[in-house]
């Protein structure tokens, strides 16, 4: 198969004169010249300018970005210090409760505790919320009575919570 393509290659170019020859091989030259052109060189060079204008914005964009992740952190920060109490305490538990689909029969504060009373809820769903309300209402569990039903993993409970006294 190549030694066929040589043979008519050759035979073509041996049919050429010597102008021919000469202006085929300049005009092959200057095609693989305007091939690399378009190929290769012209779209980086596109690319180049793309990214040097972009590049402005792009900074920018970092640096708002990065001043909002200091403000959060700081923000954060402040939040940790403040923790609800009373009132407030309960109804931020109730609406997390609520946000966690457990139905709470009774909130009621006493002094600076939320005692809560469930009656036939899921203990796994119960004890994912207690964890999330600890960390998010620096809340501590400081007396809980659960009584486990006959279907696998309900309970009727009650939980007296308070501020958390640990920083």
């Amino acid at each position: 198969m190549k030694a066929e393509l040589a043979q008519t290659w050759a035979g073509f170019w041996e049919q050429r004169s010597e102008r021919e020859k000469t202006l085929l091989t300049w005009g092959g030259g200057i095609l693989a010249v305007v091939i690399a052109w378009s190929v290769l060189w012209a779209p980086a060079q596109e690319g180049r300018a793309h990214l040097r204008e972009s590049l402005p914005a792009l900074q920018r964009q970092l640096a708002q970005m990065t001043a909002q992740s200091n403000e959060a952190r700081q923000l954060s920060a402040a939040a940790q210090g403040v923790a609800p109490t009373g009132a407030a305490l309960k109804d931020a538990l109730s609406a997390s409760l609520n946000d966690h689909g457990l139905a709470a029969v009774q909130v009621q504060v006493i002094g600076n505790v939320v005692q809560i009373q469930l009656k036939n809820a899921s203990f796994p769903a119960w004890t994912n919320w207690l964890d999330d309300v600890r960390k998010q209402f620096k809340v501590q569990v400081s007396e809980a009575h659960a009584t486990a039903l006959k279907e696998d993993g309900q309970v009727d409970l009650t939980a007296s919570l308070q501020p958390s006294t640990a920083k």
